[in-house]
């Protein structure tokens, strides 16, 4: 829809980290507006910025500076107790070592966004049995983490994400961990996702990873360098 808030809108971003006398600037300023239902990865190198960003977009960490809003939600200035609960009702985590929890079975695991949100456990397990599907997964609901591959507690993870129907998923490398074969089961996951109208964020080194991608952002010493739509990349 035209009249659509972004799913993220930043404006003027900083990041400043301080040691002792000395300030360093891991982010120098970044404006960016995602729309919902946009496939992004956002690419650099090693002390580029790109892992402090997917922080701050991830509200696992605030701005030194400027604004973020995540779904038409001011959430710059908030405090952890309150970011804890937009991270829960409105991003889809993915990332690189899967972070399932190794006691519990795999829908067990998916539905542990919704006993944080305080959803019945009826309601739990019904959810949590359907985003495995989605992820085809649906045959290994019961398997603990060390029973299943890599690829598959990926998927898990994947499940796990999308369960509590977020604004967003930001995945972080999530092919990192796996194998080609597996990776390229993952990755044509999120295909799927977006075309099913996620909106899908992933900060990758890969560059398979990152062609998947509609628009690619190319960050570098904190800033935005480069931001680049498909249609304008076969030009």
């Amino acid at each position: 829809m035209a009249d659509e808030l972004p799913v993220i809108e930043l404006d003027h971003v900083t990041k400043l980290y301080r040691t002792g006398a000395i300030s360093v600037a891991a982010l120098r300023g970044i404006s960016l507006v995602i729309d919902s239902g946009e496939y992004v990865s956002i690419v650099g190198p090693s002390g580029s910025g790109k892992s402090t960003l997917m922080h701050i977009l991830g509200c696992l960490d605030v701005p030194s500076g400027g604004r973020y809003w995540l779904a038409g939600e001011d959430v710059a200035g908030l405090n952890e107790a309150q970011l804890a609960s937009v991270r829960n009702r409105r991003i889809g985590f993915v990332f690189q070592q899967f972070n399932l929890l190794p006691s519990l079975s795999a829908w067990r695991n998916v539905e542990v966004p919704l006993a944080y949100a305080g959803v019945a456990r009826a309601e739990r397990k019904e959810r949590a049995m359907t985003a495995l599907e989605r992820v085809g997964m649906a045959d290994r609901v019961d398997h603990r983490p060390n029973e299943l591959s890599g690829g598959q507690q990926q998927r898990v993870a994947i499940a796990r994400a999308l369960v509590s129907e977020p604004d967003m998923i930001l995945a972080d490398e999530p092919t990192g961990a796996l194998d080609s074969r597996s990776a390229a089961d993952v990755i044509a996951l999120m295909h799927g996702l977006h075309q099913a109208g996620r909106t899908l964020v992933v900060i990758t080194h890969d560059a398979d990873v990152a062609a998947e991608a509609e628009r690619t952002i190319h960050i570098r010493d904190g800033l935005l360098t480069q931001d680049v739509h498909e249609t304008e990349a076969v030009r």
